[in-house]
């Protein structure tokens, strides 16, 4: 057991890992309040109402604009401070969140409400890449290190959307009170910029300092071209991005299936397993708790079996808990489910995350982790954009279970097949 926590308390002996670790708590955890605020707007609102195409609308309105502002997220954080990218971006997603609870206040419906939160994703995203290019310069010790981070940083926007949930009764299901929850997510945000504020400028990188003009479109295009190529050219790291965005494909489809489920089906659910927000509240719950089993079992597995076999055993994990799990179509399966889910998906990111970081050179990290995210993104709207054409007004559907089982499969196989590709030798 002491063994078990070496690891651990190795990483937060170090002051530079547990500043930038309570920058990515203080974060997340304003994540999941807004995010609790915006999905409760939107799908258990009885001021608003929203169909499958709608909800797909929602995804693709708020995540795949930033395919277009990654890229240039990605160029800033290997030209910028990164620390002075956490503390400003924080400040200024505080600022949007009051806007977006300001347009929910107005009941402003539609793409005006849509690009409120858009707003606020894409510098998200500039803070989860910066803190993920960032952690290198704070351990050398990347699994764990990835394990207690993007783990506890998932639990606590979970934590987040349940201080959300607990604030409903005094706040309202209205507009008012969603809008009220989205302005409290400031605070979270506002300490991130507080804590992380305390490194220096230059402490989190990027190591070159070649970074002062302003990036151009086609600076962005060639920088992006190169990461790429970088990560292409490093089949290790190639193989980690093509497993997880097929991941993604089955996640997304997952996503929008139980959001249906808990909206339809389960609605009048009672007891130990409610339908409604509470259902779906308890599914997001059981998935911390198998991302945080992830965290636990991570690393001493990859000590054990290596990464690779890690990775596909999970992923053969996936395909067959999330057929078996979801077909009864029960709530207690689907929140089993969800624990699993947790389980695969959490585990295969802390070892992705860890392999970019051991492949990639930290002069072009902050793009591929830019690519990383908007691969992320794109994978996952495109799932639910064809789940919200296929699937079912009631989320049942044995053929979608059964693509998602295929879907894990399948990112076994691309990551097994890349993973061996032969990179020819330069020529002298």
């Amino acid at each position: 057991m002491e063994e078990a926590r070496t690891p651990v308390r190795s990483l937060l002996a170090r002051a530079d890992f547990r500043r930038l670790f309570a920058t990515r708590l203080f974060s997340q955890f304003g994540d999941g309040v807004f995010q609790a605020a915006l999905a409760g707007t939107v799908l258990f609102n009885p001021q608003r109402a929203a169909d499958p195409l709608d909800v797909a609308l929602g995804f693709a309105v708020l995540l795949l604009p930033y395919s277009l502002v990654g890229p240039f997220a990605g160029v800033w954080l290997d030209r910028w401070s990164r620390r002075s990218v956490l503390l400003l971006a924080n400040v200024i997603r505080a600022g949007l969140v009051a806007v977006v609870a300001a347009v929910i206040l107005g009941g402003v419906d539609g793409i005006g409400f849509y690009a409120a939160g858009l707003a606020v994703f894409s510098v998200n995203r500039f803070i989860l890449a910066a803190l993920s290019a960032g952690l290198p310069h704070t351990t050398d010790d990347l699994v764990p290190a990835n394990a207690l981070s993007t783990t506890s940083g998932a639990i606590a926007a979970v934590v987040g959307g349940g201080a959300a949930l607990l604030l409903l009764p005094l706040t309202g299901s209205g507009d008012p009170g969603y809008a009220a929850i989205a302005l409290a997510s400031a605070l979270p945000y506002l300490a991130a910029s507080a804590v992380v504020s305390g490194f220096d400028r230059g402490y989190l990188g990027p190591d070159s300092v070649t970074r002062r003009e302003a990036p151009s479109a086609r600076t962005v295009l060639a920088g992006m071209v190169a990461g790429v190529r970088h990560v292409w050219a490093r089949p290790p790291a190639a193989a980690a991005l093509a497993a997880i965005g097929v991941q993604r494909l089955s996640f997304g489809l997952l996503t929008l299936m139980t959001l249906l489920l808990y909206r339809g089906p389960f609605e009048g659910a009672g007891g130990l397993f409610p339908g409604g927000l509470a259902g779906l509240g308890q599914v997001v719950a059981a998935m911390a708790v198998g991302s945080l089993l992830a965290a636990v079992l991570t690393p001493p597995a990859v000590r054990r079996i290596g990464r690779v076999r890690w990775i596909v055993g999970l992923l053969l994990v996936g395909a067959c808990t999330q057929v078996v799990l979801g077909l009864p179509f029960q709530p207690p399966s689907i929140v089993a489910a969800g624990l699993f889910l947790g389980l695969v998906g959490q585990g295969v990111k802390i070892c992705v995350d860890a392999t970019v970081q051991d492949w990639v050179d930290d002069d072009v990290r902050g793009r591929v982790f830019s690519v990383y995210d908007t691969l992320f993104n794109i994978t996952f709207v495109a799932a639910v954009a064809a789940g919200a054409f296929l699937l079912p007004a009631t989320g049942r559907s044995v053929p979608a279970l059964l693509t998602v089982g295929a879907g894990y499969l399948l990112a076994a196989v691309v990551f097994l097949r890349i993973r061996r590709r032969v990179v020819p030798a330069p020529a002298s």
